[in-house]
Order: C-alpha cells, then sequence, then structure tokens
C-alpha cells in the first residue's frame, strides 16, 4: 500500500531532521544512506503565497510572497498510517497542491 502525504515545517533544517530520523541503511561500499522501506520524500520548499510578477525582459514587477513553511511530500510505501512522530506536520489541503507522485493523486 502507498500513503501520499504533505508535510510542512518551520524550517528545512527541522525536515532535514524528521527525515534523518527515519530508519536508514548504509551501504558499505559507497558509505551512502538510503531510507529503509521504499519510501519517496520531495523537498517543494518555501512555496509561494503569492507569485512575482515579470515584465517582457524578465525584470520583477512585484515581489513574491514566499510561505514561511518548508513543504515536503512523502510517498510512504508498505504503510497503512504514517508515522506518528509525522502527524503534527501534516498539512491537509483540497486539490494536489503543487507537487503529486506519478500515478498517485493527493486528493
Amino acid at each position: 500500500m502507498e500513503l501520499f502525504k504533505k508535510y510542512e515545517f518551520n524550517s528545512r533544517e527541522q525536515a532535514k531532521q524528521k527525515i534523518a530520523a527515519l530508519p536508514h541503511t548504509t551501504d558499505n561500499l559507497t558509505e551512502q544512506s538510503y531510507l529503509d522501506g521504499g519510501h519517496t520524500i520531495v523537498h517543494l520548499g518555501y512555496l509561494w503565497i503569492e507569485q512575482p510578477t515579470y515584465d517582457e525582459q524578465g525584470e520583477i514587477v512585484t515581489e513574491g510572497i514566499a510561505s514561511d513553511k518548508y513543504s515536503v511530500d512523502v510517498l510512504w510505501s508498505g504503510l497503512e498510517e504514517q508515522p506518528e512522530d509525522w502527524v503534527a506536520n501534516e498539512i491537509v489541503i483540497e486539490d494536489n497542491g503543487v507537487h503529486t507522485f506519478f500515478g498517485f493523486d493527493y486528493i
């Protein structure tokens, strides 16, 4: 079973710490660390609340407004529920938002 969830964190560092706390396996040859369970995580960053606008020359006409929350989408693999310590950071939106995983709609 695949479970698609969206999250917001107070900072990029907070998101990275939460991800680092998930179970990982380290490849002894390459010394690279991989998430256990086949979960897929996409860092969306600080999303636009209001998009900036540009003129024909590409110059900024109006500054955009970015969210103060750092967004991450996760496709949990083989889980029926998200990890309990992630629940507090989950957000619920009414559409797919700016990102979806191929073949998996958020809504």
